[in-house]
């Protein structure tokens, strides 16, 4: 047990390690794409599925409350609303669950974080490409089975796909993403630690 436990951390730490020698880039480009919305009267959407809904909401409250010190309230939306994404769902299409919301509360200068963890899944794609008619930028935290949605991103998108198959260490890594965001974010607007 216990060396399945320290393989079980070690395999983390390991994915997180290439996440900042290979993504740190990623990363700063989509830290300074946020910023500059929210400094341009924008605000920041996001939308996931499942464990990276979790995410996505995370991300939200961090922005709205506060990440480290206590400072102005950001302008962000999680669409992850359950009463919300089960009606579209229920009179249109569970694809669209994202795609209208964006469409209704979505302008060009604001900026959609999609998260996905694994699959190209059908309602996260739409979401893109209803943020692009809304001539918005897209930030997607992606895993590497995500080719269809890699494909959906313009050339002023930003993608930070973290390097591995397995699921779980995408949404480890997801979370620490979406951290550094926050932290950049801050640090960028209020010179925060």
């Amino acid at each position: 047990m216990q060396e399945r436990i320290q393989t079980f951390f070690h395999e983390a730490i390991d994915t997180l390690i290439q996440v900042s020698e290979n993504l740190s880039d990623e990363i700063e480009k989509a830290s300074l794409l946020a910023v500059n919305s929210l400094l341009n009267d924008g605000k920041i959407l996001s939308c996931g599925n499942g464990e990276s809904a979790i995410c996505a909401d995370y991300f939200t409250t961090k922005l709205l409350n506060h990440y480290i010190q206590k400072r102005p309230s950001l302008p962000a939306i999680s669409l992850n609303n359950h009463a919300i994404t089960t009606a579209i769902m229920t009179d249109y299409d569970s694809a669209e669950i994202y795609s209208k919301q964006i469409r209704a509360l979505g302008s060009n200068k604001d900026v959609l974080l999609a998260i996905t963890s694994h699959t190209n899944s059908d309602n996260i794609i739409e979401a893109i490409h209803a943020a692009h008619d809304r001539e918005m930028n897209v930030i997607a935290l992606t895993g590497t089975d995500s080719s269809a949605i890699r494909s959906s991103l313009l050339a002023t998108d930003i993608e930070i796909c973290v390097p591995t198959h397995k699921m779980v260490r995408v949404q480890e890594a997801h979370l620490l993403i979406t951290n550094a965001l926050c932290n950049l974010i801050d640090y960028q607007l209020f010179g925060s630690d």
